[in-house]
């Protein structure tokens, strides 16, 4: 990871535009090729950001951050305070509160919940940047990433997407479609996810767990 604190002023040029006026802010490089910019204070999420994958290209006094969509993140520096470079490892991944993992098991096991006619492929679907909650087939035999959240925010919307954008890279399950299931989902996420194409589910906990679960019958 590589993290630089310099007085910088930046532009989001894409689908919308967004602009921040000059001042010092932390950019933040991830391995995956994502980059964000923070401020001192207001959220603990991004004011901007781009995210993988992206390519950025480094100029004198300059970034330039863009994505295959052709959008682009400018970066314009005054002036560089740090800059460091951090190896930080393999991360074990989050480990989900007990809501959180039950959702995935009831919904795993109904499945049916999502649509008529859809199956369940895998668990813990395995990825190289972490495993998708669910990985299902609808009822048209097309491979839909299922993303699994107590409370849905814009972080689980763009978790999703990365997943997608990797997962589609495989032509042996691509198209992978994707839908965001949580227990509440917040209005700034709908909005984002739906602009991405991901569909949205509002999960019922009480309603899952009082479905009769038909694993091991026999008849």
């Amino acid at each position: 990871m590589r993290l630089v604190i310099a007085r910088c002023q930046v532009d989001y040029v894409g689908r919308l535009t967004a602009h921040l006026p000059m001042a010092q802010r932390l950019l933040m490089v991830k391995a995956d090729g994502s980059v964000l910019v923070h401020s001192d204070g207001g959220s603990y999420k991004p004011l901007n950001w781009m995210s993988p994958p992206c390519w950025l290209t480094e100029e004198e006094g300059l970034w330039t951050v863009q994505n295959k969509g052709g959008e682009k993140l400018i970066i314009s520096i005054e002036e560089v305070q740090h800059d460091s470079k951090h190896e930080l490892g393999v991360d074990p991944g989050l480990i989900k509160d007990g809501v959180e993992a039950h959702l995935q098991e009831l919904l795993a096991e109904h499945v049916i919940t999502l649509g008529e006619g859809w199956t369940l492929v895998r668990r813990e679907f395995p990825t190289a940047i972490g495993p998708v909650d669910l990985m299902c087939r609808d009822s048209d035999g097309i491979s839909v990433a299922v993303e699994i959240k107590r409370r849905g925010e814009i972080d689980g919307v763009e978790q999703l997407t990365r997943y997608l954008e990797l997962l589609n890279r495989d032509p042996l399950l691509a198209p992978v479609k994707g839908v965001f299931a949580a227990q509440q989902i917040k209005p700034q996420a709908r909005t984002l996810a739906e602009d991405r194409g991901i569909r949205c589910v509002v999960l019922d906990y009480d309603a899952l767990r009082g479905m009769e679960s038909d694993e091991f019958r026999l008849f």
